[in-house]
């Protein structure tokens, strides 16, 4: 990317101006950020560089969640804002899902000054201590004439891969601090080659027990290229075709080469994983249940099935796989995936699957999805097998929150494209905060709110580990219908329009109209 050639490389600027020359000049277009009183240089800086666009959250777990979703659809780092361990302490769970996902993510937390840390101010923190669990990089800056490289090498960082988060603190001194010039970017090395004998290895099982074997994908799930070579190894040895129950990013729809998702509950990853012998690894960790539970494994791999790791994340899994599917001599497929009719109009009551058949008469060609949805989630994806080409992208992490900022962050990658982000109520209250971003961006997203007025995940796992709990207490803690959240009223006041619905039919008319217009826009679905 350009930047100021006019910036003279021997006159006097702040840290923070060469700091911002050196992001704009690694590749950093947008800056999500919640900032603060110490990093008023930071965006005295960001406001003279044209080539880095700000975007406002309200809420750090919102900024971070848009960062991940930036980045999940670029394939290029996003950079955040955030101010003093408080603020970064806000972020954090959607820093984890991002990490999960392999989002590269640059951090950039304000901090006092470093002749100010000595006393006992009210916002004091251990900033570093708070952001280095989810952090892959983490430094403190300590001057000025150094703060360039800094952030050199966070970007760096960040990209290297599978994707990382790099965190930069910078003091406020450092920041308004003087120093001459800028670093440039640091070249990010290559990935890793395939291993031959892996490869070799891989060949060998599958050509003895292909139908028996199972390859199990992560990123490639998301890339064209990558699922054209998965369906080669397939169609030529029998195996079965996996992705990671948290994969990032996922192509799905009719006319896609369709991929069996590892289930979130164990019961029912351990029957999508019956009969396997072998289990093939492209960067994708063995399957394991997200908790523990008093009738059910946590290993969800059959007992006795051995697992063999084709590639490790600083590998291109595409790569890999096309050279798997070389070395097997498999003939390229050239016959397209048949194609799945659209659904008809759904009718009567409003469920999870009446809405996927919706979506899937709706959703545009290209679309981006956006899904958090625990407990309606599968009914909803279930039916958008049938809908256009889509990108599918899900809580990589767990930590709930993630949706609508995710949603918000690919709206800002991809203006072009329709966003829709299917939303459980509960979840979404974490960071509604990023609908207001949508308003004030302009952003083509349409979120459906699956209101069931419950934490229905969590009555759920009640019976599930077995616990004897009394029902007032559930319904006390478990029910989030008294009083009834109010969601056209919670977007209208974020400058979102919104509509509720409670059939079936009147869903469908309204995201049809939906579809059609540009800017966000919000659906209550009131679920029977």
């Amino acid at each position: 990317m350009a930047v100021d050639a006019a910036l003279d490389p021997h006159a006097p600027v702040t840290g923070a101006v060469s700091l911002m020359h050196t992001l704009a000049a690694a590749g950093i277009e947008v800056c999500f950020a919640n900032p603060g009183t110490s990093e008023m240089h930071f965006l005295s800086a960001l406001g003279a560089l044209p080539q880095i666009r700000p975007v406002l959250g309200l809420f750090e777990g919102g900024v971070t969640g848009m960062a991940d979703g930036y980045a999940r659809v670029t394939g290029k780092p996003a950079l955040t804002l955030l101010h003093l361990g408080t603020g970064f302490g806000n972020g954090i769970a959607n820093l984890h899902n991002a990490r999960r996902a392999r989002s590269p993510i640059v951090n950039v937390v304000g901090d006092h000054a470093t002749w100010h840390k000595r006393w006992d101010s009210p916002l004091k923190s251990d900033v570093e201590a708070i952001a280095r669990p989810v952090s892959d990089w983490l430094r403190m800056a300590a001057n000025a004439q150094t703060l360039s490289a800094d952030g050199a090498a966070a970007v760096a960082a960040a990209r290297a891969r599978p994707g990382q988060i790099a965190t930069l603190i910078l003091p406020a001194d450092c920041a308004w601090g003087t120093t001459v010039g800028f670093s440039q970017p640091i070249p990010v090395p290559a990935a890793a080659p395939p291993d031959p004998q892996v490869i070799a290895e891989a060949v060998r099982i599958l050509r003895a027990r292909g139908s028996a074997a199972a390859l199990l994908v992560r990123a490639a799930g998301g890339d064209l290229r990558g699922l054209q070579a998965l369906r080669r190894i397939c169609a030529h040895t029998g195996a079965r075709p996996l992705t990671d129950m948290m994969t990032a990013k996922l192509w799905r729809g009719s006319g896609v080469y369709p991929l069996t998702r590892i289930p979130y509950r164990a019961e029912l990853a351990v029957q999508v994983l019956q009969g396997v012998s072998d289990l093939l690894l492209v960067a994708a960790p063995p399957p394991v249940a997200p908790f523990a539970y008093p009738h059910f494994p946590s290993w969800l791999a059959p007992e006795g099935a051995k697992l063999t790791s084709l590639c490790h994340e600083q590998q291109d899994e595409v790569q890999v796989l096309e050279a798997l599917a070389d070395a097997l001599q498999a003939p390229q497929v050239t016959a397209p995936v048949p194609l799945l009719p659209r659904p008809d109009l759904p009718r009567g009551l409003l469920t999870a699957s009446a809405i996927g058949r919706s979506l899937a008469r709706h959703m545009p060609e290209g679309a981006l999805l956006s899904e958090e949805a625990i407990s309606n989630g599968p009914a909803v994806l279930a039916e958008l097998a049938c809908a256009a080409p889509h990108i599918h992208m899900t809580n990589t992490g767990g930590a709930l929150g993630q949706g609508i900022p995710l949603a918000t962050g690919a709206a800002v990658a991809a203006p072009d494209r329709k966003v829709v982000n299917v939303q459980a109520d509960g979840s979404g209250m974490f960071t509604l905060q990023a609908l207001w971003t949508q308003a004030r961006e302009r952003l083509d997203v349409v979120t459906v709110i699956l209101a069931n007025r419950a934490y229905a995940v969590l009555r759920a796992e009640v019976e599930r580990v077995g616990a004897q709990v009394d029902e007032s207490l559930v319904a006390g803690l478990l029910d989030i219908g008294n009083p009834a959240l109010d969601w056209v009223a919670l977007a209208r006041g974020m400058g979102v329009d919104a509509v509720s619905v409670d059939s079936a039919e009147a869903f469908d008319d309204v995201l049809a109209l939906a579809m059609q217009r540009r800017g966000p826009f919000l659906i209550e679905a009131v679920m029977s």
